[in-house]
């Protein structure tokens, strides 16, 4: 019994649950990235490479079993068994990869921008007052002459 009853303090935890809740969001914005990506990215692209379609930008290393090249798609090439090198896929996850991770930097940078503007609690407040070099006396920070010397400050 004090497994389980271990288990279920792990498991309502906020840091499990605020990692589950990290993942299916992480999982659901990695979608939409990747929409964003092919469907609005891409194509803009590949037209002014030359109406190039990355998704289908492919080489064939072997002809398939099934049928010969050449082929259309990539998903083609697949079904007739061919062995292939598909580059425009892998320009497609490398432009999504990059989204994701500049959208994650502007998050935490954000984060810690927001983590430095609010003062420590536990810190001291700076100091109201100053040291005067000639007689060593604590005098007002915006003084310019010391009270007990008469000395003039910098």
């Amino acid at each position: 019994m004090s497994v389980l009853k271990e288990f279920k303090e792990f498991a309502v935890k906020g840091n499990v649950i605020d990692l589950a809740v990290g993942v299916v969001i992480g999982g659901a914005f990695g979608s939409i990235v990747k929409s964003l990506v092919d469907d609005v990215i891409m194509p803009p692209i590949g037209l002014l490479v030359g109406n190039v379609d990355f998704s289908n930008l492919f080489f064939v290393l072997k002809d398939g079993a099934k049928q010969a090249g050449p082929y259309v798609s990539v998903a083609a090439a697949k079904q007739a068994g061919a062995v292939t090198l598909n580059l425009g896929l892998f320009i497609n996850s490398l432009v999504s990869f990059t989204i994701v991770a500049f959208a994650i930097f502007m998050l935490v940078k954000a984060i810690n921008r927001l983590k430095r503007e609010q003062p420590a609690a536990d810190a001291p407040p700076a100091p109201a007052t100053k040291e005067c070099r000639y007689c060593l006396s604590a005098i007002p920070e915006k003084a310019t002459r010391c009270p007990c010397c008469t000395s003039q400050l910098d």
